[in-house]
């Protein structure tokens, strides 16, 4: 049995470990009822089951309790944002002091660069990956501007070499150690949204550190997708959205990450709100500030309950399935995906997301070489879920908690009648 054999995929889904995991999600569908094959989960999560359930059980208690819902039981929505602090430091592999579910991502970026962005005369650049997510890119040049500096000066951009797709490892750490003391900060994605691209997180934080810049993470597309263990390589801070792989909703709530040497620096600066005090003292109405420790000491505003109840239902999904195991059906889904691709005609596209696992995550990234508009419709008429990337790359997402091989497969078949 060969691996362009539906047989194949149906005999890996069997050995599947995490196979009923499928059903813990709606799976939308096509005109004629048929389940679209649904590969874009870098872009907006499928939703768990579980979700109305969570949902409407804080509508529930909204409409019985009112303002008593605040400290109604333990899963009051005073401290609501803490029942997801074990789950979320589970998933970006830090401790639970460590992290806080509040705002939205840019918004947490920019609250972040207020802490970890201090720029003087002389060190004040910022570098960022080139081609970055735009919303990535107009908070570092707003940033710059805010301190008073050309954007066109302060922002360093990493580009691949000429003919390439990819950053190399060695053109990121000399381009941080030729900035040397001019560098204030480092602000990469975790994973590249174009490419799939995941860079090397821990060696660049280590450089970054030795040159004595701070360093921080867009994790928007390795959350929930790539293993992160986010106190043992100790970035500064980081920040992701939980509506992509984290399954939570459009617009969900974000999730911050402060390393906890800062955790406990009331003297940093910060723009400061009264959810950020202590809880035990929040009513007292203190008027000065006094963060309470940890990333909590971030918050400004209460927390929105229905977003993070939300999140809760699918945190559940991940402390269950796990994130090691995750991982390991992501790297098979991925690799089958590559395997079948490469079957093709390699005149057609080409895989610019990188041949090794250990650098990429759910995505696999393909220029198309002709009719990349054409190429993508004939998909999504096909029922394809994917996105395209102007001016020629396909994005294709297999996650890991909800699609299969068999997927995997008919996309495949769908692609080969493609081209």
């Amino acid at each position: 049995m060969t691996i362009t054999e539906r047989e194949f995929a149906r005999q890996m889904d069997r050995e599947d470990p995490l196979r009923d995991f499928r059903d813990r999600f709606y799976i939308p569908t096509a005109a004629d009822g048929e389940e679209v094959i649904y590969f874009c989960g870098n872009s907006l999560g499928l939703q768990p089951k579980t979700t109305s359930d969570y949902l409407n059980r804080e509508l529930e208690r909204w409409a019985k309790k009112g303002v008593e819902g605040h400290f109604d039981g333990p899963d009051g929505w005073y401290g609501y944002h803490e029942l997801l602090s074990e789950s979320l430091a589970e998933v970006v592999g830090a401790r639970p002091s460590e992290v806080v579910a509040m705002n939205s991502l840019t918004t947490n970026l920019h609250l972040l660069m207020v802490s970890f962005y201090r720029p003087t005369k002389k060190r004040f650049k910022i570098m960022i990956e080139g081609g970055a997510f735009p919303s990535d890119r107009y908070a570092v040049q707003s940033q710059a501007n805010f301190h008073g500096f050309s954007p066109d000066e302060a922002i360093v951009e990493l580009t691949p070499r000429e003919g390439e797709s990819l950053l190399r490892r060695s053109d990121i750490l000399q381009a941080i150690e030729d900035e040397g003391e001019q560098l204030a900060l480092i602000m990469l994605g975790g994973v590249n949204y174009y490419t799939g691209q995941f860079f090397e997180l821990e060696k660049i934080t280590e450089a970054g550190h030795a040159v004595g810049a701070k360093v921080g993470f867009d994790l928007a597309h390795a959350a929930g997708n790539v293993p992160l263990r986010l106190h043992d390589w100790g970035p500064d801070f980081a920040a992701w959205c939980n509506y992509k792989y984290l399954n939570s909703g459009p617009g969900a709530v974000s999730g911050i990450f402060v390393h906890e040497r800062h955790g406990n620096a009331p003297e940093l600066p910060r723009f400061a709100g009264w959810w950020g005090v202590d809880p035990e003292g929040r009513f007292e109405m203190k008027p000065n500030f006094e963060p309470q420790t940890g990333a909590a000491g971030w918050q400004l505003s209460n927390a929105p309950i229905l977003s993070m109840a939300a999140l809760r239902a699918s945190t559940e999904i991940f402390m269950e399935a796990g994130m090691e195991r995750l991982r390991q059906k992501s790297e098979k889904l991925t690799a089958y995906l590559v395997s079948l691709i490469d079957q093709l005609p390699q005149s057609s596209f080409e895989v610019i997301t990188p041949d090794d696992p250990d650098h990429r995550g759910c995505q696999v990234s393909i220029l198309a070489h002709h009719d990349s508009q054409g190429l993508y419709d004939r998909l999504t008429e096909a029922n394809v879920v994917c996105d395209y990337r102007r001016p020629d790359v396909i994005r294709l997402a297999p996650v890991p908690l909800y699609n299969t091989f068999e997927d995997v497969w008919r996309f495949w078949e769908i692609l080969a009648e493609s081209v």
